[in-house]
């Protein structure tokens, strides 16, 4: 697979906005039940008009996108692609306690039409008119990977020379009770700084919108590359998983020693989180690690939130100490991210220098 060269950043996130030079420069601390994203000045790109129709993952969404264009430099994207686990939620609940009050009549198609999960790739292309290829994937927690996949394999045809690429989802408190109900979060608040202390069952769920301009050549303006990606679902035992990392790193003419960082997805939930200690103690024993989840939440596709990290570590700008679980690593060339969703969906990408 050829790599993509990452020429533009843009995210909302709940540790606010990274602009171009530098990362994660406010560590925000929260009390809360779940994370939410630090409102941008969403007019900025949007007028206060069309501001009023759009709701918080439109917003999210629309915002990064522009922030990563804007990033990049002129020109328009030769596809849009979005991952999202969940979608419009938010619109979703209001259509269906629409019908649930309404006894399944005079149902609202407005907020039919906004609950679908392509809105907000819809919305970024009707705002840049631009008429090129949007999809959207809905894969649960492999949603932004697939979209990875399908844009790096995009670019290798010769006629695509900049894709947008993005994951989007948030959290609300119907969506974040019914996934306490099974344990999947979290009951109670928990400080998101002192999460892997944190005993008590689930995940701290929370949200983020993180867009990417994705291109086949490498220019000034790139933070990084995405060397590869790889999913696989439900290893059964830890030789499994290990041997597809190592397969994964095989391919790409790299040993697990070749790796400077390996960027894992702890989310706080003990029970799930031991699978990473597993992988990280059998074969990557003497890497630098960091994990991000304590900073972002639990969310579908967390994974794009770790892309920004990685892309900008690898681009040299500092990173903060609460990242790291042990000496700090700045400038990496090789960093692996790793997530994976209860030992049922496992992901891989690959960043590199170039």
């Amino acid at each position: 697979m050829n790599k993509a060269y990452i020429n533009g950043i843009g995210s909302v996130t709940p540790q606010g906005l990274s602009q171009r030079g530098e990362l994660l420069p406010e560590i925000i601390e929260y009390n809360e039940e779940f994370l939410q994203v630090q409102k941008p000045d969403y007019k900025k790109y949007v007028d206060a008009k069309s501001l009023r129709r759009m709701s918080k993952i439109v917003r999210m969404g629309v915002y990064a996108a522009f922030d990563a264009m804007k990033d990049a430099g002129p020109g328009q994207p030769d596809a849009i692609l979005t991952g999202t686990g969940m979608g419009c939620q938010k619109d979703t609940e209001k259509f269906l306690n629409g019908m649930i009050d309404n006894n399944e009549s005079f149902g609202n198609p407005t907020a039919f039409m906004q609950s679908t999960h392509n809105t907000v790739g819809a919305r970024i292309a009707l705002m840049l008119r631009n008429q090129n290829e949007n999809f959207t994937y809905v894969h649960r927690t492999f949603s932004f990977e697939s979209a990875l996949i399908d844009s790096m394999l995009m670019l290798a045809e010769a006629d695509k020379k900049q894709i947008l690429t993005g994951g989007i989802d948030e959290i609300t408190q119907e969506s974040r009770l019914i996934k306490t109900h099974i344990n999947h979060y979290k009951k109670e608040a928990v400080n998101n700084l002192q999460l892997f202390t944190d005993k008590h069952p689930g995940a701290l769920p929370g949200e983020g919108a993180m867009f990417f301009v994705l291109s086949h050549e490498k220019s000034d303006k790139s933070y990084a590359a995405v060397a590869d990606v790889a999913t696989f679902f439900q290893p059964e035992t830890l030789e499994e998983t290990t041997t597809q990392i190592e397969s994964f790193l095989t391919k790409n003419n790299l040993k697990a020693t070749d790796i400077d960082l390996i960027l894992s997805g702890y989310n706080g939930d003990a029970e799930y989180d031991l699978f990473y200690k597993k992988v990280e103690n059998k074969l990557f024993n003497n890497v630098a690690k960091a994990r991000f989840k304590h900073l972002t939440g639990e969310y579908d596709t967390a994974a794009a939130f770790a892309m920004v990290v990685a892309a900008k570590l690898i681009a040299g700008e500092n990173p903060p100490k609460i990242l790291f679980t042990q000496d700090m690593v700045q400038s990496p060339k090789n960093v692996l991210i790793y997530n994976q969703f209860r030992n049922i969906n496992h992901s891989l990408i690959l960043l590199t220098d170039g």
